[in-house]
C-alpha cells in the first residue's frame, strides 16, 4: 500500500481479538489504532478513540467471543465514537459473526438474533461488514449495507495440500453442510461423503445414523464452519471409524471450543483438529491434536482490496488445488451426488 493510502486507513481493535488485529496491521503495513476501553464501577462500558480519524476509512476488528454481549456493546461504542469523530467510513471486521446460529425462527415466539444484530450494526454506523464462513449465508440478506463474505477454504486447503495425505475423502457433517464440503472436495480434487445426522425422539442430541459414500480404508476429513462442544464432530468421528476410515481429521473455520471440548477431542479417535484464528484460543485449552492456521493475511488482503475498490473474487478464484503427491481423483459417489443435487443449485 502507498503512503497516501496508508494515511487514509485506520485499523482499530476491540478487546475480543487484538492479536488478530495486530497481525492484520502487520500485513497491511499500518499501525494499530490507539484506543482506550474499560468499565466503570457501575458496569457501564467506556470507549475512546485516541487519535484523529477525520475523513479516514476505519476498520474495526471484533469477532464474537466470550463475553459475547460485552464485546457487542464495545463494538457499538467504538463505532459511535468513530461516527462522532467524523470518520469517512466504518467497516466492521467480524470474522466470527455474533449470534450467527440464531438465523431463523424455528420455534414459537423466539427472536432472529442474527437479523437483530445486523440492524444494530447498521444503526451504530456500519457502512460495510467483512465476515468469514457464516453459519448461514442468508445472514448477508439481513443487511442493507454491503457484506463481504470471505472463505477460509484457501488457507485450509493449502494446509492439506502441503500435508500430502493419501487416499483422502472430504466428509460433510450433515446434509446442510454438503455445499460447503463440496467446495473443499472440488478444490482438493477428492471424493466426498455425507454423514446422515438425526435427532433421537427423546434427546436433543444429534447422532449419525448413516455414512453416505465410501470411506473404508481412507483418510476422512470432516469440514465444518465451527466447533463448539465437539459433540457433532465426534459423533461423526465414531461413525466414520465404524464405516472403516483409517485416519480421521476435522477442519473447521471457527474454533469456539466450549469448556470440555478439548478433553473430548483428546479422548477421541480424531487424529487432528484444524481451526483458524478467527477466534482467540487460549494456551490453556490447546492440545497436541489442535492445529491453528492464520487467516490474518487473507483478511488484510480483503481490507486492502476493499480500500482500493478492487474485486474480492480473485481471492477465491482458484477452484482446484492439486496435492504435491500425484493422484487420480475419484468421483463423488452416486449416492452422495444425489444428496448434494437434491439441495438445489
Amino acid at each position: 500500500m502507498t503512503d497516501s493510502v496508508k494515511r487514509s486507513i485506520r485499523v482499530f481493535s476491540g478487546s475480543a481479538h487484538p492479536v488478530l488485529a495486530k497481525e492484520i496491521c502487520e500485513f497491511l503495513g499500518v499501525s494499530l489504532g490507539r484506543t482506550q476501553s474499560f468499565k466503570f464501577k457501575n458496569d457501564n462500558s467506556f470507549v475512546q478513540i485516541q487519535e484523529s480519524v477525520r475523513q479516514t476509512d476505519c476498520y474495526v476488528v471484533q469477532p464474537s467471543c466470550a463475553p459475547v454481549n460485552d464485546g457487542l456493546m464495545e463494538l457499538f461504542l467504538m463505532m459511535d465514537a468513530l461516527v462522532r469523530a467524523s470518520a469517512r467510513s466504518i467497516t466492521v471486521v467480524t470474522p466470527y459473526y455474533p449470534y450467527g446460529r440464531s438465523d431463523k425462527k424455528d420455534q414459537p415466539r423466539i427472536p432472529i438474533t442474527a437479523s437483530l444484530v445486523a440492524r444494530l450494526l447498521e444503526a451504530a454506523g456500519a457502512n460495510r461488514v467483512l465476515t468469514m464462513d457464516l453459519h448461514a449465508e442468508q445472514i448477508q440478506g439481513f443487511f442493507r449495507v454491503p457484506v463481504d463474505h470471505l472463505q477460509a477454504a484457501p488457507v485450509i486447503c493449502r494446509y492439506f495440500c502441503d500435508k500430502g495425505l493419501d487416499n483422502v475423502v472430504a466428509v460433510a457433517p450433515d446434509a446442510g453442510s454438503a455445499k460447503r464440503t463440496a467446495d473443499y472436495a472440488k478444490r482438493l480434487s477428492i471424493p466426498m461423503s455425507i454423514l446422515d445426522k438425526r435427532r433421537t425422539a427423546n434427546d436433543d442430541r444429534a447422532e449419525v445414523v448413516l455414512v453416505i459414500g465410501d470411506v473404508r480404508g481412507k483418510t476422512a476429513v470432516i469440514f465444518d464452519d465451527e466447533i463448539s462442544t465437539g459433540g457433532s464432530i465426534l459423533s461423526g468421528v465414531e461413525a466414520l471409524k465404524r464405516a472403516g476410515a483409517t485416519r480421521i481429521f476435522a477442519a473447521v473455520t471457527h474454533g469456539v471450543l466450549c469448556p470440555g471440548a478439548i478433553e473430548r477431542i483428546e479422548d477421541s479417535d480424531l487424529e487432528e483438529l484444524i481451526v483458524t484464528n478467527t477466534l482467540p484460543i487460549s494456551p490453556e485449552v490447546r492440545t497436541t491434536k489442535l492445529k491453528i492456521l492464520s487467516v490474518g493475511s487473507l483478511l488484510a488482503e480483503a481490507i486492502a482490496r476493499i480500500h482500493r475498490g478492487d474485486s474480492l473474487n480473485e481471492l477465491f478464484s482458484a477452484k482446484t488445488i492439486t496435492y504435491s503427491a500425484p493422484r487420480t481423483p475419484e468421483p463423488v459417489s452416486a449416492t452422495a451426488r444425489t444428496a448434494i443435487e437434491s439441495l438445489g443449485p
